[in-house]
């Protein structure tokens, strides 16, 4: 072991705290001053979807309100691990953020054969954006106006009753097999490769049901060619005022809403998660927001990174139970 002189030990301690130091303040600077350029929010989601329009309004109101440009890259494929990866690789220092949904944490992530990063610790929640409400929905000609009747219906006839999904290990397919193992029911899946395939066949008759986002059959609700008998939510849906929610039906202590938010890379200055998360808070609760929103189908809704986080956490858990117990499988 070499051993220096006390003087000279002096010098590099003091030369190594003003070194931290100096790093320190330049990091405080940097969080201080944030945004100091643009902004990009990549986005693993198809132009134009929902999400994709959603995430687009409340980026370009906290681009106003941080008076600092915001620029939008969409980088869909995987079922969203694609983009979601490059959020996760990408430097912690909040200029490259991530518009992800439960669709990729919970359910692709659940399903892929292989994952390049853990889902629920790779990334630092910022803030929920918007929940998306559910509903089952049935042609009229099928006979079951409540969902209690669908039930008792599919009860007594189990495995004969078909219903259609946006494809194997989506939404709408885990949100039915989470009703079916919560009631005890037993019913044939039929996947589309896509909502709309399968919401049209569900219009014409080729099959009586679907578990679907309300966004999805609200037209056709409207007009009264699909019936909604029930929302799996704590409240109604502000856009089925008139819908029962599941509890209300006669099904308890059934939830089932999914959701879009922003996430940093992990590892990004509290600060700069912080700041995000106040600058969505108050995008999110403009009226303009809130009303395009809702155009949407989506349901404008905040939360803390720490609550985001909870429902990340939880939202995977109980996906990957129904997955296991049903013995889902992406085509």
């Amino acid at each position: 072991m070499t051993y220096l002189p006390a003087p000279r030990r002096r010098t590099l301690l003091r030369a190594g705290v003003l070194a931290a130091a100096t790093f320190c303040a330049g990091t405080a600077l940097a969080q201080a001053t944030y945004p100091s350029r643009p902004i990009t929010m990549l986005l693993p989601l198809a132009a134009g979807s929902a999400g994709d329009v959603a995430l687009r309004v409340v980026a370009q109101k906290m681009s106003e309100n941080m008076k600092q440009s915001i620029v939008i890259e969409n980088l869909p494929g995987v079922s969203g691990l694609l983009g979601t990866e490059r959020v996760v690789r990408a430097a912690p220092d909040g200029y490259l953020i991530g518009g992800i949904g439960d669709s990729v944490l919970n359910f692709a992530a659940n399903l892929a054969p292989k994952m390049n990063f853990d889902p629920i610790h790779d990334l630092d929640p910022i803030a929920l954006v918007a929940t998306i409400p559910w509903t089952i929905a049935v042609n009229p000609g099928f006979g079951t106006k409540t969902l209690g009747e669908f039930i008792a219906k599919a009860k007594a006839a189990p495995h004969k009753i078909d219903y259609a999904s946006t494809g194997s290990g989506s939404a709408s397919h885990i949100g039915m097999e989470m009703l079916a193992a919560r009631t005890g029911i037993a019913l044939t899946h039929i996947p589309y490769k896509g909502a709309t395939p399968g919401v049209t066949d569900v219009v014409g008759g080729q099959v009586p049901a679907v578990f679907s986002a309300v966004s999805v059959v609200l037209p056709h609700v409207k007009s009264g060619k699909l019936l909604a008998l029930g929302i799996p939510a704590d409240q109604r849906s502000a856009l089925l005022p008139e819908t029962p929610t599941f509890a209300e039906a006669g099904v308890p202590n059934f939830s089932f809403v999914t959701w879009v938010s922003l996430f940093a890379p992990k590892g990004t200055p509290k600060a700069i998660v912080d700041k995000l998360n106040a600058e969505t808070v108050k995008a999110v609760a403009d009226p303009a927001v809130r009303e395009k929103l809702l155009s949407l189908g989506l349901e404008p809704q905040t939360s803390t990174p720490e609550q985001l986080g909870q429902m990340v956490r939880s939202g995977h858990a109980r996906v990957a139970k129904i997955v296991q117990d049903a013995n889902i499988k992406i085509d």
